[in-house]
């Protein structure tokens, strides 16, 4: 199993994307600013607003591709239309 998500800061202003075989240890280690010099230190994105899983990490690395041509408009329509308060769905993970 391989994940494409979609990580945000609190006032969604910037976005991470990015393509993980373990979802909850990644988004543990972006919040947890593990490697305080990424992207996602830097900018604060600790907010998990979208995820969705693929069969291999080949098709998750290509949806990743997908997302990231996306112009800004259509990432943030696309995470609308599946998350629409922006919620850190990963709030209620241990």
């Amino acid at each position: 199993m391989a994940y494409v998500y979609i990580m945000s800061n609190k006032i969604n202003s910037t976005l991470y994307i990015g393509v993980t075989s373990n979802l909850q240890k990644r988004v543990w280690e972006h919040k947890n600013k593990i490697l305080p010099d990424s992207f996602t230190s830097r900018y604060n994105c600790e907010k998990l607003v979208y995820y969705e899983d693929s069969v291999s990490i080949k098709d998750a690395i290509a949806r990743e591709k997908q997302f990231k041509a996306w112009q800004r408009k259509w990432k943030n329509e696309f995470i609308d239309k599946s998350n629409p308060d922006w919620i850190d769905l990963s709030k209620d993970w241990v």
